[in-house]
């Protein structure tokens, strides 16, 4: 992994959530911090989770030796249930044991189906509580959208709603192709529903036409966006998330960087 160097030859630092932390570049030529006391976590719970799948597999196929021998799978389920279907005397016949079955599930479905639909219901507004509260407060929307406000926040919501779902509790984010947002600096760790919410801004292909300073603002600025005389200005996320050639031609367009 190679740290990046300023001119005097030290590795560069950037602040993160007030520390310090080494800049690294990857292969694909974007610059990143490095949070080696976060990685290291993240190193050391993923070899547990290792672990912990390891043993359920050597317990799972511990079990299986028990069904050694057994060729046929659909002949053995065949005789069970035939063994399941005996009385004490007589075989019980399939179609009335199959009503009977079919008999309780519907009255338990009748009874307990409206607690589980009222059950959804709570959950989805609950979820959509979660997801609501993550736009209305982000701070990123407040500070770079072009639209301030209640329509910063209605207008992400709009366009990144359905890229945000809750599992287990908390907001997680989801690329254009269905893969989780991770985060930049918390490496190995989900993006917060903060940093998923700028990712999400930062992928989007018309984020110019929305943030602050691009060109959003007014019905006379130009598709080349910015501020005063023209040039572009991008957050810091945004540059670092342009690959090494889209960098170049932004400095030499005249591009400026914000915190």
């Amino acid at each position: 992994m190679p740290f990046k160097f300023d001119a005097d030859g030290h590795i560069v630092l950037q602040e993160v959530n007030g520390q310090k932390l080494p800049v690294f570049t990857g292969a694909d030529g974007k610059d990143a911090p490095f949070d080696a006391d976060s990685t290291v976590a993240t190193i050391g719970r993923l070899n547990g989770e290792a672990k912990g799948h390891r043993e359920r597999a050597e317990a799972a196929e511990g079990k299986l030796k028990a069904f050694d021998g057994i060729t046929d799978p659909a002949a053995a389920l065949k005789a069970l249930t035939t063994v399941k279907n005996l009385d004490e005397k007589n075989l019980i016949a399939a179609g009335d044991r199959d009503k009977a079955v079919s008999e309780a599930v519907k009255s338990v479905e009748e009874k307990y189906g409206p607690i589980v639909q009222e059950n959804e219901s709570l959950k989805g507004q609950l979820n959509n509580h979660l997801i609501g509260g993550a736009f209305a407060s982000s701070k990123f929307i407040a500070e770079k959208f072009a639209a301030e406000g209640p329509a910063g926040v209605e207008i992400a919501r709009a366009l990144f709603g359905s890229s945000l779902k809750v599992e287990d509790g908390k907001v997680v984010g989801y690329d254009a192709q269905g893969n989780k947002l991770y985060s930049r600096t918390r490496h190995g760790e989900l993006a917060s529903a903060e940093e998923a919410i700028e990712l999400l801004v930062d992928a989007y292909p018309h984020k110019n036409h929305i943030l602050k300073g691009t060109g959003a603002n007014g019905g006379g600025a130009g598709h080349g966006g910015g501020n005063a005389g023209g040039k572009k200005t991008v957050s810091r996320t945004a540059f670092d998330a342009m690959d090494p050639a889209q960098r170049a031609q932004f400095m030499r367009e005249g591009g400026t960087l914000t915190d």
